[in-house]
């Protein structure tokens, strides 16, 4: 998860190209902003202007279920547990939930393993808000 200052073809193509694996099977839905990522991988749509929000394909599943439960849980958490995150912070807290997405327990994740890949990820780090010399805000 990221934040992307300005959510446009190029930008999407870029972040796609530097990120995603090329035998990765990308799933969206029919955005034309996402037209190009076809070229490069294989990419399959739901027609959700169809009433088409899912569909089988050779055993395969073709939905946009998945990202759209976690930024459903994304939003909730931001509106009822935050209420509040600057623009500065944003990164913060998308890398929050994605660890919780990427660690939970459906995956079998337990809580002693979920708390010792959290506390592996501090090892050598300082925690500090703001440093000399930084801006207020960032």
């Amino acid at each position: 998860m990221m934040h992307v200052e300005r959510a446009d073809k190029a930008t999407i193509n870029q972040i796609v190209a530097e990120n995603v694996a090329h035998e990765t099977r990308i799933l969206t839905d029919e955005s034309r902003i996402y037209n190009d990522v076809q070229t490069a991988f294989e990419h399959e749509t739901v027609k959700h202007s169809a009433g088409e929000y899912a569909r089988y394909d050779a055993g395969f599943t073709i939905h946009t279920n998945t990202v759209e439960n976690i930024f459903s849980v994304f939003k909730r958490g931001m509106h009822g547990t935050y209420q509040h995150c600057g623009e500065a912070h944003l990164h913060r807290y998308l890398a929050e939930f994605e660890f919780r997405f990427n660690n939970r327990t459906a995956l079998g994740v337990n809580d002693l393993e979920r708390a010792a890949v959290a506390l592996k990820g501090i090892e050598g780090k300082r925690l500090t808000y703001r440093r000399i010399g930084e801006a207020a805000n960032a």
